[in-house]
């Protein structure tokens, strides 16, 4: 196999049941991480959000400590099953739509495997390459591995968007009861008088943090993902803090 085509021929999950590169052999990026990365953040995110939230609102309306903490563990363990169920209905059907695809392409190779070399030298050639060296490319590559040059090339599969429905459940759910027990623990802490001023505080600097990490691990800005964070948890606890009290001034 040519260097060339050698590049070409990248790593694709196993899971499909198609691979091309040792396990060893294969660099690691950045976005590697993003399915599980992105799972996680999003469930802390929600779980400090949501709880802190929930416990400001109750709390403006009037309620006690020991009705703040009932509603906050309840939030918690609702919202936790919440994020499971979703993300897992959700990534199984991108799973279910993958492999549908996949079934498809395999039926057209066995049907007609001319057609399907000529359809992906023709990538080949869209990417730059000239027609006599890209149909040689895609003649080696759909030797060593049909199925995979295609789900790559022309399906556009990879490792890293590769659905997974349970590890994306545990990722969500786990996240979202860590994240959640931050705001929890400042109500068994914090003398009732200033719950509200500390739940709001140590929210805002949970975001934060968890803001600045994504953006650490993601390889971006860690001020910009610190303050985009915290300024939209701002808002959405200032707004459920202003609908509980007014809920607790009508009632």
């Amino acid at each position: 196999m040519t260097k060339l085509s050698k590049a070409v021929d990248t790593t694709v999950s196993r899971r499909h049941g198609f691979l091309n590169t040792p396990r060893g052999a294969a660099e690691h990026h950045r976005n590697d991480r993003t399915g599980w990365l992105r799972a996680a953040v999003l469930g802390a995110n929600d779980g400090i959000l949501s709880t802190a939230s929930l416990v400001l609102g109750v709390a403006a309306a009037g309620a006690d400590h020991r009705t703040l903490l009932l509603t906050s563990v309840s939030g918690l363990v609702a919202g936790a099953m919440s994020m499971a169920a979703g993300e897992f209905v959700s990534v199984h059907s991108q799973q279910d739509s993958e492999n549908a695809d996949l079934a498809r392409e395999r039926a057209e190779l066995k049907r007609d495997p001319a057609s399907e070399q000529q359809e992906l030298a023709g990538i080949y050639v869209g990417r730059g390459l000239d027609p006599s060296l890209a149909d040689k490319v895609a003649g080696q590559l759909m030797a060593h591995d049909a199925i995979g040059a295609h789900a790559r090339d022309e399906l556009g599969f990879s490792p890293t968007t590769a659905a997974r429905p349970t590890q994306a459940a545990l990722a969500s759910a786990t996240s979202f009861a860590v994240g959640a027990a931050l705001p929890i623990g400042v109500v068994l802490a914090a003398p009732t008088a200033y719950l509200i001023l500390s739940v709001t505080i140590a929210s805002l600097l949970f975001l934060a943090g968890l803001g600045a990490v994504s953006a650490q691990v993601g390889g971006a800005g860690v001020w910009n993902g610190a303050w985009r964070v915290a300024l939209w948890g701002a808002l959405a606890m200032g707004v459920t803090a202003g609908a509980g009290t007014l809920v607790g001034t009508v009632t």
